[in-house]
């Protein structure tokens, strides 16, 4: 019967394993947003970090009714399909016009 250690060639290969799934795991519950009748639905922060702006500015977006919104109580979600319509009706185009 062979002992086992820390530093035997298969510890150290399992434990690295371990270490990689764990972090694909952390990395897919970071991302995962549970999808509701076939809609994903996103907090402020997520759509902040998804366009880069600030709370301020999306706070401004949703005055302006630039990004809509819902609110159910003190919290505020949004429809992914609604920012995705909002991104596409404001989309500029470079191409020069004919």
């Amino acid at each position: 019967m062979d002992l086992m250690t820390n530093e035997a060639e298969d510890i150290i290969d399992h434990h690295e394993m371990i270490l990689l799934l764990k972090t694909r795991i952390e990395k897919i519950l970071k991302y995962y947003r549970p999808v509701m009748n076939g809609e994903i639905y996103l907090s402020g922060q997520d759509i902040c970090e998804i366009l880069h702006i600030s709370k301020r500015t999306l706070q401004q977006y949703r005055d302006d009714k630039i990004l809509p919104f819902i609110q159910i109580g003190g919290k505020i979600i949004f429809k992914q399909s609604d920012i995705l319509t909002a991104l596409e009706q404001n989309y500029v185009s470079n191409k020069a016009s004919n």
